[in-house]
């Protein structure tokens, strides 16, 4: 084993926009096999407050290497309350080089592990199996958050020689499932396994999703795809499971929502370096859907602050439902004001997701039910881009929300009803699964309209009177018995809008 300390004088910073990339001295290797089939290296360093977002470590691969392992840690000194500790990710690239968007990306597992390793033919979940080929690979730290004291860590760098494996074909999930024609599916679009830092196996929350009532769900892993090719067995007739990725920046996190398979989403940019827009592109070329996730979140980096230019919808509804949820609800309906408002005929539309992890966890708490032509990848995004939906806290949850105009005009959940700014319009709610809650509707101009507590039956119907000159959209909620005074209760569902007028 040999050791080696990173010292200041050995590194280079390579500055993009606003993130900027370290770049560490090399950790070398023989150039031939050893007798013993194994080499070890083991470097040490100090990464101080105000480190660049990433640093990188290059490693000289030599001809001849079967697998690279990688271990690491790193001191957590105590720290005074209110000020954060030291966290620092990991993830690996190969020989083809760092560049953002390039193709040397083998993998990533954030802060959820402490050891990696890549081989041809396997490689730990959050990485990427293949050749390792020589050339100048990089591990890629990411250091989170740095204490006062600065972050000191150690890295201890494996090669085995011998002869490399042959890799597996990948295989993924087919993209269409046995469907009910045009009909409400329920659908998780973020799940994380532990291909990430969940703690599941992709059959644990297959199961879990059936059990739920899920008709679709997505794929979600932080910052890689190494987790496409392990979803297929898991897929069937009653389950239709799309590929994507959330892309985990330091300045919030996007879910790319069906991609298709083996699509990578690079992750390394800030807001301030103008780079979210190119990879939302990427994303859609790829054919997903760009979908910011909980976008009003409080840990480090969740908060989102690349705007919503790019969105095809947002995640406003994210786990169990807490104060970051009722504010990311109020702000979406300050956007759709906005849109009727400008006369703007463009809005995005809403959706909630579990984002579960790991026990206790639910899969399903909440769901997205979309109106789709079938059960394929195409025809669920196209519903959800379309606004074609509601979020439900469980599969108990069932909604008909639909307006109707004096000459039998009709319109449903994200459609239009074109009327006259004067006709009258009754707006219908039809509940199932919610007892104790009650119904409000909520338009530009706020919550114009709030019923009587639902039966414990959980079941009826709310009619309301309006028009479009009052009303330019209505959307519906419903919430359960509040706690305190005049507070609206937590969410148990609520719509897409409805708008109103020609």
């Amino acid at each position: 084993m040999c050791e080696d300390d990173h010292g200041i004088g050995r590194r280079a910073l390579f500055v993009t926009g606003a993130a900027a990339a370290l770049t560490l001295g090399s950790v070398s290797f023989a150039s031939g096999a050893p007798a013993a089939g194994q080499e070890t290296r083991t470097v040490r360093g100090t990464l101080p407050t105000g480190s660049p977002d990433f640093v990188y470590v290059p490693v000289e691969v030599p001809s001849g290497v079967q697998e690279l392992r990688v271990a690491y840690t790193y001191e957590k000194p105590a720290v005074p309350a209110g000020t954060p500790g030291n966290a620092l990710d990991i993830g690996v690239f190969d020989e083809r080089g760092t560049e953002l968007g390039g193709k040397g990306f083998r993998g990533w597992s954030g802060g959820a592990r402490t050891e990696f390793f890549v081989r041809a033919d396997d490689a730990t979940p959050g990485y990427i199996p293949g050749p390792v080929r020589p050339g100048t690979w990089h591990i890629a730290l990411g250091p989170y958050t740095v204490a006062p004291g600065g972050l000191p860590y150690e890295i201890t760098v494996t090669l085995t020689y011998g002869e490399q494996g042959k890799t597996p074909r990948p295989g993924y999930p087919p993209a269409r499932a046995q469907g009910r024609g045009r009909a409400w599916y329920r659908g998780d679009c973020h799940l994380h396994s532990w291909h990430s830092d969940g703690r599941r196996t992709p059959a644990e929350i297959a199961a879990l999703a059936r059990a739920a009532g899920l008709d679709f769900i997505n794929t979600s892993e932080h910052n890689t795809h190494s987790a496409h090719p392990h979803w297929a067995d898991q897929a069937g007739d009653d389950l239709l499971i799309m590929l994507g990725e959330e892309v985990t920046t330091r300045n919030g996190h996007v879910v790319a929502l069906g991609t298709d398979p083996g699509t990578f989403v690079d992750w390394r940019y800030r807001a301030r370096d103008n780079r979210f827009g190119r990879y939302a592109r990427e994303i859609r070329r790829a054919g997903g859907l760009v979908v910011p996730a909980h976008p009003h979140a409080t840990c480090v980096g969740c908060n989102w602050k690349f705007g919503f230019g790019e969105a095809d919808a947002i995640e406003v509804w994210n786990g169990a439902y807490t104060p970051d949820d009722e504010v990311a609800l109020a702000d979406w309906d300050s956007m759709l004001v906005a849109s009727v408002r400008g006369g703007s005929r463009s809005w995005i539309p809403a959706m909630g997701n579990s984002d579960a992890h790991r026990d206790p966890d639910p899969v399903g708490t909440p769901q997205t039910v979309v109106l789709a032509d079938d059960l394929t990848r195409e025809a669920v995004q196209e519903g959800i881009r379309a606004g074609r939906s509601y979020v439900a806290e469980s599969k108990s949850v069932s909604l008909s929300f639909s307006a109707a105009g004096p000459r039998g005009e009709h319109a449903g959940i994200g459609g239009r009803l074109r009327v006259a700014a004067d006709a009258p319009v009754t707006v219908r709610l039809e509940v199932t699964g919610a007892p104790r809650c009650s119904a409000r509707f909520v338009t530009d101009q706020g919550v114009l309209f709030t019923s009587a507590v639902l039966p414990v039956s959980g079941s009826g119907t709310v009619e309301w009177q309006t028009t479009a000159q009052y009303a330019a959209y209505v959307r519906a909620e419903l919430r359960h018995e509040a706690a305190l005074g005049p507070l609206p209760g937590p969410l148990a569902a609520f719509t897409n809008p409805i708008f109103l007028g020609a």
